[in-house]
């Protein structure tokens, strides 16, 4: 309906303003007509008028005006005449004429200065005149004029009688042809696609009430029959799904967002569930002029984003898009993906000096190095902790705003931005299921204690329920911080700690991927050979590997290009035939220690090359800016190898989305000892990333590793992704969450 009003309305303005404009077009061009017919009737009038009565004014005879009557004046079609000898002698004939003296004066002057008969066309009290002067050149005497007046009014009778013949005439022809065609339009064309809409929406939400309703057109019969069997194969899919999702809830096999679906249903019985984390999944940014939703980088949201569209649910973060604000409505929500709408974002906004200091500030120089041992110094500030406390106050007050009305709602904290978020939340609500899942490595308790607020970070994630991190190792490091740091009673044989009367389970989630049986058996498009896919950037080269890292200083990217400069150097049979395929995302270019570290990257790489490129080769190509993961996937797919050279990381997902982009069961990856993956990928080639040597001879060992060993590799590290991907780990927080009594 709105769509036949704004099509209904379009037509009528457009309508109306061609209408318009063809009719002010013939108006402007009968006006200058009737004008001038209008002149030039008056002034041959007048000059017979002048010829009869006023000739003898030019030798100084007096004026008879005796002999000009009013019905004289009406026989030439003159209101008034008046003879101007000057200001002070003025003679009216016809009393309408005195009242026009006044605005003709100088006019008068003008034409008696320019020695010339002059006429226009003047308003005067109301009303449209044709006003002539007709100058009376006198003997041995001053200038003359007799003014003449003709009614004009005519015109603009003549000219709205145009305006209401002609443009209602166009309006009125040209609309009933727009609603004939309208209605044609709808009844012959829009009403059988309307239908089709309604089988189709039938079809998806199983309305076989609607889908009964036969067509009415001959033409349909064919599509109704096959939308009409396609709804029966969904239904039949449905009930199949949902059944086997039921029963594989009470045993072991394949997790699906399906299988996840209805695993939430009976765990959270109607609870709401809300995510927390200071990254947004969505957010927009301006183009142009246009405003594009994106997906920012990040391993966090990678494994987030499969469960709240599984499980619906609000995540709440940071508004971080030059466009976000104007895409919320009034409560600072939008909903996900777009057009798909499965869950609610809440975006929070955080001034400028609460970014610099919460975020860049303790998080990232002071949390983020504490917890990498990647031999880079944290910083502490005060400053930056009470920016800290403020932020995970300002996250609290938007958590508890959101479920006051819920009962015994989920909470899924992300990440070390949000360490005192637990006990802001359940000091408020303590029927509040909350969790916490730490995705960076765990210190030891020595590397830990150096941070000023130790104390209160640990009190703050041990408010929770649940605190979960990567591997057992991280939730042993935690355990022995709490133990020397906190009075507090550790737990070992449960892993949980007892802080006065609440209890926090401390366990081992290993995250990962939205990788299913549907994704392992399905095959892919057709890929390109690595050689293939490097000449499109201009490099000839046989093999490829490929790196895809944020550029931060814990992932390795130097020891990975020192590697392949060893194994270049090492294996000189390899030059031209191998080329690194680093995607590089830039983050945290605030930071000093961050733009060190890509100035550092760009400096090797162009070292590296330089030192063995050749005119159709490099050995390194860098592509430094943010792909989308349907960018990455032909790297994946098409690559040899990828090597992940971490020097700690709390899992590293770009390892698993390697494996499950390679659904020919080929390819190698090596993987750095220092990553979480590497517990769980043991068919990867495992290194530790400061030997280069190691590093350098494991290059050459996975580009001749033969075939068959590389898929006996490859399906046993797909297999336990698949088993293991990122809904059987939500079930796995969820389940433990649901199992906590309060």
């Amino acid at each position: 309906m709105k769509i036949n009003l704004a099509l209904i309305a379009s037509i009528i303005i457009g309508i109306g303003l061609v209408a318009f404009g063809f009719t002010a077009f013939q108006i402007a061009s009968d006006r200058t007509q009737l004008k001038n017919e209008l002149e030039s009737k008056t002034v041959r009038v007048a000059e017979d008028f002048y010829k009869a009565y006023f000739i003898g004014l030019e030798s100084g005879d007096s004026l008879a005006t005796a002999k000009i009557t009013d019905s004289l004046l009406d026989q030439y079609r003159f209101t008034g005449i008046k003879i101007y000898f000057n200001q002070d002698s003025i003679i009216s004939i016809r009393d309408s004429a005195r009242s026009l003296a006044a605005s003709s004066l100088d006019f008068i002057a003008q034409a008696i200065s320019a020695d010339s008969s002059m006429g226009r066309l003047v308003k005067m009290d109301g009303r449209r005149y044709y006003e002539y002067v007709r100058l009376i050149k006198r003997v041995d005497l001053p200038a003359a004029a007799v003014v003449y007046y003709t009614d004009a009014a005519y015109i603009e009778n003549i000219l709205n009688s145009i305006w209401f013949r002609n443009f209602w005439r166009w309006f009125f022809q040209a609309l009933v042809i727009s609603v004939v065609t309208l209605l044609i339009v709808r009844w012959g064309i829009l009403s059988p696609i309307n239908k089709v809409i309604e089988w189709a929406r039938a079809a998806r939400s199983g309305d076989l009430e609607t889908l009964q309703k036969r067509p009415s057109v001959p033409f349909l019969e064919p599509l109704y029959k096959e939308i009409t069997g396609i709804a029966k194969a969904m239904q039949e899919a449905k009930a199949v799904a949902q059944e086997e999702a039921r029963l594989r809830t009470t045993a072991e096999s394949v997790w699906t967002p399906e299988r996840l679906n209805e695993e939430m249903k009976v765990l959270l019985q109607n609870k709401m569930m809300v995510v927390v984390s200071n990254r947004e999944p969505y957010m927009h940014i301006r183009v142009g002029k246009e405003i594009q939703c994106i997906v920012p980088a990040s391993g966090m949201v990678t494994a987030m984003e499969p469960i709240l569209k599984a499980c619906g649910g609000l995540w709440i973060a940071s508004g971080s898009g030059d466009a976000d604000r104007e895409t919320v409505d009034k409560y600072d929500k939008v909903s996900v993906p777009p057009y798909e709408n499965k869950y609610t974002l809440r975006r929070v906004w955080l001034s400028k000096e609460q970014e610099d200091h919460f975020y860049y500030g303790f998080s990232n120089e002071g949390l983020w190095p504490l917890c990498h041992i990647a031999h880079t110094r944290p910083v502490f500030r005060q400053l930056d902790w009470e920016y800290y406390t403020q932020v995970n106050q300002l996250y609290a007050k938007a958590v508890l705003e959101e479920i006051k009305n819920e009962e015994e709602p989920f909470i899924l904290v992300q990440d070390y931005h949000f360490a005192l978020l637990p006990a802001f939340i359940k000091k408020e609500r303590p029927d509040a299921k909350v969790a916490i899942f730490w995705h960076i490595p765990w210190p030891n308790p020595e590397s830990f204690g150096i941070c000023p607020w130790q104390k209160e970070l640990l009190t703050g994630m041990l408010g929770a329920d649940l605190i979960g991190f990567h591997t057992q190792y991280h939730c042993n490091n935690f355990l022995e911080t709490v133990n020397n740091a906190l009075e507090s009673r550790v737990i070992w044989e449960s892993f949980s700690v007892k802080v006065g009367n609440h209890f926090t389970m401390v366990k081992p989630f290993p995250i990962s991927i939205a990788f299913t049986l549907k994704d392992y058996e399905t095959r892919m498009a057709t890929r390109l050979s690595p050689a293939e896919l490097l000449k499109q950037h201009g490099i000839n080269a046989a093999y490829m590997c490929i790196g895809v890292e944020r550029i931060d200083y814990t992932k390795g990217l130097i020891e990975k290009f020192l590697a392949i400069e060893r194994f270049l150097d090492k294996y000189p049979n390899y030059r031209e035939k191998f080329t690194l395929v680093q995607i590089g995302a830039v983050s945290r270019s605030l930071l000093k220690t961050y733009a060190d570290t890509v100035s550092a990257v760009e400096n090797e790489v162009n070292r590296i090359n330089w030192k063995f490129k050749t005119k159709n080769w490099q050995p390194i190509l860098f592509l430094k800016r943010h792909h989308s993961h349907e960018e990455i996937m032909p790297f994946y797919r098409s690559a040899n190898l990828c090597m992940v050279t971490s020097l700690h990381d709390g899992m590293n997902l770009v390892a698993k989305e390697f494996i499950a982009a390679r659904d020919q069961n080929d390819g190698v990856l090596i993987l750095s000892r220092f990553a979480g993956a590497s517990h769980e990928l043991p068919g990867a080639l495992i290194v530790n990333p400061y030997d280069t040597e190691q590093m350098a001879d494991s290059i050459k060992l996975a580009l001749e590793m033969p075939k068959e060993q590389q898929t006996q590799k490859m399906k046993q590290m797909r297999r336990m992704i698949m088993n293991h991907n990122v809904y059987a780990w939500a079930s796995g927080i969820l389940r433990t969450m649901a199992s906590i009594q309060n």
